[in-house]
């Protein structure tokens, strides 16, 4: 039995800040800083980006199961895109809701969604297409 010192106490998780680096993605580069609502929406395309279980380096709270959704059934596809889309999304603490899907078949295999991301921060509109 080791001795209880007040030395070792475990920190508490903080709060994570929302100033991080501003991905230039049309350049490929980074340029300056993100924060507030401007890094909410770097956060949204990079979460739903980044497929879940498939990194090592992310937790498996990051990221989302979009690949393989959509089949023969599109009523089904569009429920489970909005599970997994929501899912992905509020692993996030500074979103609080996502709702307003709207579905627009843009293709034999490809659905075009919109939706609202509702953050600490305002409200986001975000698109996504969806294909097999």
């Amino acid at each position: 039995m080791t001795p209880y010192s007040a030395e070792y106490e475990t920190e508490t998780a903080r709060e994570q800040t929302t100033r991080t680096y501003r991905a230039d993605f049309a350049r490929g580069r980074i340029s300056g800083y993100a924060d507030g609502i401007s890094a909410m929406e770097q956060a949204v395309l990079l979460i739903l980006s980044t497929a879940r279980f498939r990194y090592v380096v992310y937790s498996w709270d990051y990221g989302s199961e979009l690949g393989g959704v959509l089949g023969d059934d599109f009523q089904l596809a569009e429920s489970e895109i909005k599970r997994l889309v929501r899912e992905a999304l509020t692993q996030d603490e500074r979103v609080t809701d996502v709702d307003g899907f709207v579905f627009t078949r843009t293709a034999r295999n490809t659905l075009n969604v919109s939706f609202t991301v509702r953050t600490i921060f305002g409200e986001l509109n975000e698109t996504l297409e969806v294909g097999t």
